[in-house]
C-alpha cells in the first residue's frame, strides 16, 4: 500500500479524533488511541468522504487498528478502480 494512502488515512483519523498527527502511526491500534465505536462511525464517514468510497458497516466492526483500516480502504479503492476499468471497457465495445 502506498505511503500517500497511509498518510491520508492517518490524517483523517487524527483530525476526526482531534489528536496530534504524530501520535498516530500505521501500527497504532484503536484502543491505544482511545477510539471507541462512536469515534469509529465518525472516522468511517470521514474516510468515505476523503476517498469517495462506501465502507460496509460489517467491515468496520472488525477493524481494530490503523493498518487494518488502511488495508480496507486500499481494498475498496482497488475494487472501485477495477469496476471503473471494466465499465469503461464495456462502453468502448
Amino acid at each position: 500500500m502506498s505511503d500517500e494512502l497511509i498518510q491520508r488515512v492517518i490524517k483523517v483519523i487524527a483530525t476526526t479524533k482531534r489528536i496530534p498527527l504524530e501520535s498516530v502511526t500505521i501500527d497504532s491500534d484503536f484502543l491505544q488511541l482511545g477510539i471507541d465505536s462512536m469515534d469509529a462511525v465518525e472516522i468511517l464517514f470521514a474516510l468515505e468522504n476523503e476517498f469517495d468510497i462506501g465502507i460496509p458497516d460489517d467491515d468496520v466492526r472488525s477493524v481494530r487498528s490503523i493498518r487494518q483500516m488502511c488495508e480496507g480502504v486500499e481494498k475498496l479503492l482497488l475494487a472501485r478502480s477495477a469496476k471503473e476499468k471494466s465499465a469503461g471497457g464495456k462502453a468502448a465495445q
